[in-house]
């Protein structure tokens, strides 16, 4: 067994304009004040990174590896999260994703996938020269106006949008593979990977391919009322991240699943921060380390109700509570008497 790295931190929601959150350096320090071993890099935020100079110049991305290392943490990964979502996105979003992107790219659909894809090979090239193994994104969405349909889907709908999905992808999973880098997918509503079944039919149009992996997030199944801890024995050998986030699910005798249309502080299921919501993280630790998980334990802040920076000073402690150092012998050891292949045989009488 393996000991979880952590407690790491998603810097996406902390990024500001304002110091210590303005500067890769001086949240690092932050983060590290507060007890974060790791950070998790969104590659579209430019006061962290640049996505195109990492991937092209080692000197560069030695450079903001060394940043980071100055300040006693480690990358666990680079995220593509908004660059993945562009990779497939139905009209009926069109307009509402181009922010996601450059306005050189505004307005054309196609042009704007292009530039997806070709951040997405940034990523695993940047990973690559930064040493990492995983990368976090998501996989875009051509069905999930569909998800629930009125009226009904015509036949044939998901078939084909799952294997234009999976054509998308297949050739960005390749040059990953490439770079010794895993393609890890967060498994979310809105994205046509939302579940354990969607994810199997991905896998059959990418030809089971071994980069697509996934990104664990237990908040995101709480929400639609999945076992999260099942998923864990269906899918270990795929997860390889996980994002420590919790939730908490409320239905009323006026709302469910879809909310209502409400905010997020009067859905029926809401994120919060870690220990205040319904997830039982110490089996889900439990479980991940008895399944030998060699990834960090990264904590994303998404709370509708807590301060940000409590959030992350409570999440830091609550992570390194819950990582279990593995055990290097058994617990009946001392009892042992010792053995060898005549004595057992002499013992089984054969």
């Amino acid at each position: 067994m393996n000991t979880i790295k952590g407690p790491g931190i998603f810097l996406a929601q902390f990024m500001s304009d304002s110091a210590p959150f303005n500067t890769l350096e001086s949240i690092c320090k932050w983060a590290a004040g507060l007890g974060f071993k790791g950070v998790q890099i969104p590659t579209w935020d430019s006061r962290c990174i640049d996505l195109e100079k990492a991937a092209t110049s080692q000197t560069y991305a030695d450079e903001i590896k060394g940043i980071v290392n100055a300040c006693g943490m480690e990358i666990t990964e680079l995220s593509t999260h908004l660059q993945g979502q562009l990779i497939a996105v139905n009209p009926a979003y069109d307009s509402l994703f181009d922010s996601f992107a450059p306005a050189s790219v505004h307005g054309n659909s196609k042009a704007r996938q292009e530039w997806a894809v070709q951040q997405l090979k940034f990523a695993a090239k940047a990973s690559k020269n930064l040493g990492l193994n995983a990368h976090a994104t998501f996989s875009g969405a051509l069905l999930w106006p569909m998800v629930y349909p009125w009226p009904q889907r015509p036949a044939g709908l998901v078939e084909t949008g799952f294997k234009e999905l999976g054509s998308r992808w297949l050739p960005i999973l390749n040059y990953f593979d490439e770079q010794g880098v895993d393609v890890c997918y967060e498994i979310h509503p809105g994205e046509d990977l939302h579940d354990g079944i969607s994810y199997e039919l991905f896998l059959k149009e990418v030809n089971n391919h071994s980069r697509a992996c996934l990104l664990y997030d237990p908040s995101h199944f709480v929400l639609q009322c999945m076992d999260y801890l099942a998923y864990i024995d269906h899918y270990h050998e795929r997860i390889k991240m996980f994002h420590v986030k919790d939730a908490e699910f409320n239905p009323t005798g006026k709302q469910g699943v879809y909310g209502g249309y409400q905010n997020w502080v009067d859905r029926a299921g809401r994120f919060r921060s870690l220990g205040d919501g319904q997830i039982d993280f110490q089996a889900i630790f439990s479980k991940l380390t008895a399944y030998d998980f060699k990834g960090w334990a990264v904590m994303e802040w998404e709370c509708c109700l807590k301060h940000p920076e409590d959030g992350a000073a409570e999440g830091a402690i609550f992570i390194k509570d819950n990582i279990i150092r593995v055990t290097e012998k058994a617990f009946d050891d001392f009892a042992g008497g010792g053995s060898d292949e005549g004595y057992n045989r002499k013992l089984l009488g054969i």
